[in-house]
């Protein structure tokens, strides 16, 4: 119990401030671009909200250790629980989504709480597929080979760089993992995961140690990986200690390449700090653009769009800010590249409309995006990380759970959205707060689900795909109907 104490007074004595965000709509200066990296781009943000973010976090964390429900660590669930009547296991509220298993963050190996989570898909040989989920906790990173849902298999635990933060980010390049975290001098870890394929003994969680260490940041809020590239953007790095290259907060730009080798190329800090980002070679509408390396960036207050392609001359194509904002979070382009849902983790809290609002993008001008529509959940809750797969949306909405969205037509407005599935892992709470669900993972191959609960730990989800695609001809047939 040592180390849940030792965690809980570093939350309380953490817990000292509760103040909103006050937004700094002001651009900040663009500043020397070269990989030789000088003068400002070694400096930390000038203005930034995340530290007030994090407090009001914090202590709401800092309570829910005091009351004993963080960590839960409720026993580890190895069978499939159907969603009946609207609950599966007994407690959690569902809809077309069944429970295959769930993993309690002790079983992974923590002794804290849990927050974000990724995948790796492992193919040997022609024909043999595992799926893996890599979970994020304060104390480290956990890994699971979920190919067999109803039965997952904890493989190993990779500690922390340095000290426990309630924040830690995972992506995957060419089978290694990059990790980051607002751990004071954390760093980038990177871990091999083709050693998973060597199987520890039964019931066993082996500690791991990091194949290799960038050092180039201290805290780093969030890593986006263009697997297209072989980049990283390391974003919300803030510590200007001598020998970091923080990037005013913004894009801080590692080759990857080599993925045991990582090499600092270059800084995007021309908006700020950015908390959140999505890059990806473009194929969207706007054929100005077409094969460039274009980031869309969640910065605080905006969405903006950043042209990467020149690592030497970044260019940022568009700043929008848009009305009600409170924090841009996070977000995630439709497969076409034309459109965008964007989500705003403080509106719930700040403003008269308490339904988790997803804030409806036009991007199919660089230059100009357009938020041309918002949907209203019927569930009171703060909206989290999302993703989109085919035209479905997932979304991580803290205490509401995991929320499946149909997006078919989305370009015809929030009219046009629809919530087709869902999975609450949060039973013991329905406020609107940060607990319950903090992400998940919807791209493995399977159709399976990953999502990680801050106070539970895993959960292996299996959509009810025939009922979703059943609801989407439905809808698809009635909105034909109307229009004749």
């Amino acid at each position: 119990m040592k180390p849940l104490k030792v965690i809980l007074a570093i939350l309380i004595c953490a817990a000292v401030c509760q103040a909103r965000p006050q937004h700094d709509h002001r651009h900040h200066a663009e500043f020397n671009k070269s990989a030789s990296c000088i003068g400002k781009c070694t400096e930390g943000p000038e203005t930034f909200h995340m530290p007030q973010v994090m407090k009001l976090k914090v202590k709401a964390h800092a309570e829910c250790h005091a009351e004993g429900k963080c960590p839960l660590n409720e026993p580890s669930i190895r069978q499939r629980s159907p969603c009946l009547d609207g609950k599966s296991a007994g407690e959690y509220e569902c809809s077309n989504v069944d429970m295959m298993s769930y993993v309690s963050l002790r079983d992974m190996g923590s002794y804290g709480d849990g927050n974000d989570i990724w995948g790796w898909t492992d193919e040997p040989e022609p024909g043999l597929r595992f799926e893996y989920a890599i979970v994020g906790t304060e104390d480290g990173t956990a890994f699971v080979d979920v190919t067999n849902a109803e039965d997952p298999t904890v493989l190993g635990f990779l500690p922390t760089h340095t000290t426990f933060s309630m924040w830690r980010d995972i992506k995957v390049y060419k089978n290694h993992a990059f990790i980051v975290s607002e751990a004071s001098g954390h760093g980038m870890q990177v871990f091999n995961l083709l050693r998973l394929r060597q199987r520890p003994p039964a019931g066993t969680v082996p500690r791991l140690t990091a194949d290799a260490h960038y050092g180039m940041v201290g805290n780093t809020h969030n890593i986006v990986v263009n697997e297209d590239t072989g980049y990283a953007y390391l974003v919300g790095s803030t510590s200007s200690r001598v020998g970091y290259v923080v990037c005013s907060g913004g894009l801080h730009i590692v080759d990857i390449r080599e993925p045991l080798f990582p090499r600092f190329s270059t800084c995007y800090g021309g908006d700020g700090y950015t908390h959140d980002a999505q890059c990806v070679i473009y194929h969207g509408p706007d054929v100005r653009y077409h094969d460039h390396e274009i980031c869309f960036a969640y910065n605080e207050n905006t969405l903006t769009v950043v042209d990467v392609t020149n690592k030497n001359g970044i260019v940022m194509l568009s700043r929008t800010p848009y009305a009600n904002v409170e924090y841009s979070h996070q977000g995630w382009l439709t497969e076409d590249h034309a459109y965008a849902i964007l989500n705003d983790e403080l509106d719930e809290m700040y403003t008269s409309e308490k339904h988790t609002r997803s804030l409806l993008w036009d991007v199919k001008n660089l230059e100009a995006p357009v938020h041309y529509s918002s949907f209203l959940s019927t569930e009171m809750s703060v909206d989290h990380n999302l993703y989109i797969r085919d035209n479905l949306a997932y979304e991580a909405n803290y205490c509401a759970g995991l929320r499946i969205l149909d997006i078919t037509d989305m370009e015809e407005g929030a009219e046009q959205v629809r919530e087709v599935a869902y999975f609450d892992v949060a039973p013991d709470w329905n406020t609107v707060s940060f607990h319950g669900s903090w992400s998940s993972y919807p791209f493995f191959e399977s159709g399976n689900v990953i999502v990680n609960s801050i106070e539970r730990g895993l959960f292996v989800l299996r959509p009810n795909h025939e009922a979703i695609k059943r609801l989407q001809e439905e809808a698809k047939l009635k909105r034909k109907a109307i229009s004749h």
